[in-house]
């Protein structure tokens, strides 16, 4: 059980029912088409939708009690005693309960943003705390302002460690995000270029990325990017601390001695005499983890628990997922999504890996650049070089990557297709066990589509 309908009533008055009646509520849902357990429906209202319309299927498939809009009319078919507590925002009203909830349970909060990288911190971030704490993390891209409040609200009541990832795409949203979940600790990734498109710059999303101070408690610490300037000066006072992590020796906590073979990537921070070992390839990798295992350590997690943990490790998909495809050859699957910034850290990964005679790259469109597309989009070019033996693009936009890299080097094959069908049907051709393949692009662009098709 999560809580019963009289507690949800000391936190909205307005109510009629068995509101004040210790009702069991054992889930929330938005979803009317969900079955659920002693649920409480939760009707979202959008542009072009209203949940509020959805309230029978929601009733049909075990809701026991539901949130309203206090403007709108209850449905006759509802019975009498049923609980429904009148709000002036639904939405709103979501975001109220996740708070005073994880004020209930009142576990330590971790909070992850970043333009990259935030969702396999937060996986890197809650392997290690469940060697050693009840945890409970953001399940898939639960990240925004239904989701978070969602997974605040799928916490058990034993849960020990919160991991939230917090997405944005606009001014306000992260610090919203902050003061709904009260973070203790806070972790800043990176800057890249997502969502440049609407704000503006890089010291934009710098901005926006440290509204995440917003919400802390005080009670701990502020990890950060210490090799990205615009995060240092986008930090403001009202954080108990702050930590920079990077590569850079002026950090608190430095990384060095970066080592990336096929299976794993290897390296050793300053703060302690050990060398840690991940089940993924990259720098980026080696500095995702750099803020997990520092904040471990201040939560007095033993370091034999760190290392195992960081050895099994299982991270959400289409992140640089190396599988095996057709003759034998090896695919890194990163179809994920993409930002300059990530694309450019992918390609560094495949250069640095050996053993292979061909490396191929295959990249889409990045979304959401703006104004900033073209040259967000040639700037890829400057990481590419005679290393790799063939360039593939596809998109609109990707047509820039592959134009800049044909102008800048004779060596490199360089193939654009504004169709997937002829993409596949020329890349099936020379694949063999010596090929190396990257695929790369905004989610928008379904690149794992393109990854089944040569698994």
């Amino acid at each position: 059980m999560l809580f019963n309908t009289k507690w949800v009533s000391t936190i909205f008055p307005n109510h009629q029912g068995l509101a004040e009646d210790k009702i069991q509520i054992n889930e929330i849902v938005t979803d009317s088409r969900v079955r659920s357990n002693k649920s409480l429906f939760v009707p979202i209202q959008g542009e072009n939708f209203d949940a509020h319309d959805y309230i029978k299927q929601a009733f049909d498939n075990g809701a026991v009690a539901a949130m309203w809009n206090k403007t709108k009319g209850l449905p006759a078919f509802l019975p009498t005693d049923f609980p429904v507590f009148l709000v002036d925002d639904t939405l709103e009203a979501l975001q109220n309960l996740a708070s005073n909830y994880r004020k209930d349970v009142n576990p330590t909060v971790i909070g992850i943003t970043g333009s990259n990288g935030k969702t396999t911190t937060k996986d890197i971030v809650a392997s290690i705390l469940s060697s050693s704490y009840s945890t409970h993390a953001t399940s898939g891209n639960f990240n925004n302002e239904v989701g978070l409040p969602l997974t605040i609200l799928s916490m058990p009541r034993d849960t020990e460690m919160l991991v939230l990832e917090m997405g944005m795409s606009n001014y306000g949203e992260i610090e919203a995000l902050s003061r709904i979940s009260q973070p203790d600790f806070g972790i800043i990734t990176n800057i890249g270029e997502s969502h440049i498109e609407y704000l503006g710059s890089r010291a934009g999303i710098a901005k926006a990325k440290s509204e995440i101070v917003k919400g802390m408690t005080g009670k701990g610490f502020l990890l950060v990017d210490g090799d990205e300037s615009l995060l240092k000066n986008s930090i403001k006072a009202g954080v108990a601390d702050v930590i920079t992590c990077g590569f850079e020796s002026e950090n608190n906590v430095e990384i060095t001695n970066v080592a990336i073979t096929h299976d794993y990537t290897e390296f050793a921070l300053s703060t302690s005499n050990n060398t840690y070992r991940i089940p993924l390839l990259g720098k980026h990798h080696a500095l995702n983890t750099a803020f997990a295992v520092t904040l471990a350590k201040k939560l007095e997690i033993d370091e034999n628990k760190i290392q195992e943990a960081l050895l099994t490790l299982q991270v959400t998909s289409m992140r640089f997922e190396m599988i095996a495809g057709k003759n034998g050859m090896s695919i890194v699957n990163d179809a994920y999504n993409a930002s300059p910034t990530s694309m450019k850290a992918s390609i560094e990964v495949i250069k640095q890996m050996d053993g292979f005679a061909e490396k191929v790259l295959v990249l889409g469109d990045i979304l959401e650049l703006g104004e900033h597309s073209q040259s967000m989009h040639e700037s890829v070019s400057e990481v590419i070089d005679e290393s790799i033996y063939a360039l593939y693009t596809l998109g609109d936009q990707a047509k820039h990557i592959h134009d800049k890299v044909k102008s800048l080097s004779g060596n490199i094959t360089c193939k654009h297709f504004i169709d997937a069908e002829n993409l596949i049907q020329d890349l099936d051709q020379s694949l063999n066990k010596d090929t190396l393949v990257l695929f790369k692009a905004s989610r928008g662009m379904k690149f794992e589509q393109l990854v089944e098709r040569i698994k």
